[in-house]
């Protein structure tokens, strides 16, 4: 991953198609530790190709990737003969409303994604 950084910031730095050499002094520049065949790889597997398709084709790659979050805590349902079965349900929904209201104080009045 680092190789390919420094590969888009020899690119972004002005170098059309960056050189090994290019590649480790951006690498070189913040101490970190270069291998050869890594180099020669991505160089090889990018010569002569677009970036900026490169990067959209990857984009398009993404897209199919599941990024997790889809399970979904289900409250269980009071059962039907249980008497005061509410009270803890109703206390639990206070708790979430006050844990939230504490979250947003946090953000401090501005938002990250806004």
């Amino acid at each position: 991953m680092k190789v390919v950084a420094a590969f888009l910031l020899a690119v972004l730095s002005g170098k059309a198609s960056p050189t090994s050499s290019d590649i480790k002094d951006v690498l070189g520049s913040v101490g970190a530790e270069t291998e050869d065949s890594q180099i020669e790889l991505l160089l090889k597997e990018v010569k002569g190709k677009d970036l900026t398709e490169l990067i959209a084709a990857g984009r398009e790659k993404l897209a199919s990737v599941p990024s997790g979050g889809g399970g979904v805590a289900m409250a269980s349902a009071p059962s039907a003969g249980g008497g005061g079965g509410g009270a803890p349900a109703a206390e639990s929904k206070k708790e979430e409303k006050k844990e939230e209201k504490e979250e947003s104080d946090d953000d401090m009045g501005f938002s990250l994604f806004e």
